[in-house]
């Protein structure tokens, strides 16, 4: 465990996510890291194995590894988990705390608290009583409902987010803003969209919300021999998705190596029942790539559809498995599509705006505190 470097002069920031895996919201807090260390003292926690403890060591930020603090609802494991961080906090003594995910986005705000942290930002990577259903969703939303009063700032990385937390009253007009995902464009090589048979790429987590059951559905459809399909990501769900899968498909696992993938393939595909901004598809964008995704929560703030790919509904795989025969059928689309999918990364999701908005919120409710 690194030991936090207070200094009389840079206020201290706790950043809090449940897993340090593969995921988007861990790519969001590597993102935002280089910016938060050049003006604030950082430590960043988070649960298990996985590559966010070497980003926050490289970005010169403290890791904290948390021992119980973990995804699924637990009694025993979320009390032990609030205690652990009421003691980080005590230790730390931040002046701020940032919590992101859902389980450390209750925890952490709670936890925060009860430690007297003066200022608690929450970021809305997608509401979970959204994401799930029966009664995690409804202890999600008790819990989020439980949890507004308690925080300064919800972070919402998409305005359907936005929309939501106040429809369903979990955040207020007053704490919410928004700051949309972004991506370091520059870091992505352009795809050369020259594969044959044309590669279809998809990125995500083999769980729910994500629908990888509709994909394989739709690829079945297709003519066989006309793709060649690769889902880089693994989860609960992979023996089911594999079962599913047509010839000319791969299952990848989880893959250090994305940029290098999304380089190789021809058309993105982000299947889901629920999203928040999702950072796979910014990448396909930032790469070049047509995207074809399910118009569900910050994707069509994201694709616009017959303009830089095409938006079908979730778990349609009719829908799906014509829009991805469309532009297998097409090279001159494709590159149209997805050129026009960089230029709108480049101007509206680049990662500097991003990075400006984060300090200037921390900024401001320091201040304010």
């Amino acid at each position: 465990m690194d030991e936090p470097r207070p200094s009389p002069d840079r206020p201290r920031v706790l950043v809090l996510i449940t897993l340090a895996e593969i995921g988007g919201a861990q790519t969001y807090v590597t993102s935002l890291l280089p910016a938060l260390v050049e003006r604030f003292d950082v430590t960043v926690a988070a649960w298990g194995p996985g590559p966010l403890e070497e980003a926050a060591r490289a970005a010169g930020a403290s890791y904290v590894p948390l021992r119980h603090v973990r995804r699924a609802l637990h009694p025993i494991h979320d009390l032990r988990g609030l205690v652990e961080l009421v003691r980080l906090c005590r230790r730390i003594r931040p002046q701020l705390v940032h919590a992101n995910s859902s389980k450390a986005g209750i925890l952490g705000r709670l936890a925060a608290f009860a430690a007297r942290v003066p200022v608690r930002v929450f970021t809305a990577h997608g509401w979970a009583f959204k994401a799930h259903h029966g009664l995690p969703a409804t202890l999600y939303l008790w819990a989020d409902w439980l949890m507004r009063p308690l925080t300064t700032a919800v972070v919402c990385v998409a305005e359907s987010e936005l929309r939501a937390g106040l429809a369903a009253g979990t955040t207020t007009a007053q704490q919410a803003v928004v700051i949309p995902n972004a991506v370091d464009v520059g870091r992505f090589e352009r795809a050369p969209g020259q594969g044959e048979p044309p590669v279809v790429l998809s990125v995500g987590r083999l769980k729910e919300p994500k629908d990888y059951g509709t994909f394989a559905r739709a690829l079945a459809l297709l003519e066989p021999g006309s793709f060649a399909a690769q889902i880089a990501g693994d989860g609960p769900d992979r023996d089911e998705v594999e079962a599913l899968l047509p010839a000319g498909s791969a299952l990848l696992g989880d893959r250090s190596d994305v940029a290098a993938l999304l380089a190789g393939a021809d058309v993105f595909v982000l299947p889901s029942r629920s999203e928040g901004m999702p950072l796979s598809v910014l990448e396909a964008m930032a790469a070049g790539l047509p995207v074809v995704a399910s118009a569900v929560g910050g994707v069509p703030e994201l694709v616009v559809d017959g303009e830089t790919g095409l938006l079908v509904p979730p778990g349609d795989e009719d829908a799906l498995a014509e829009a991805l025969a469309r532009l297998l059928a097409d090279p001159a689309l494709r590159r149209r599509l997805g050129a026009a999918g960089h230029a709108r990364a480049l101007e509206r999701f680049d990662v500097g705006g991003f990075r400006r908005a984060h300090v200037e919120l921390y900024e401001r409710l320091l201040s304010e505190a």
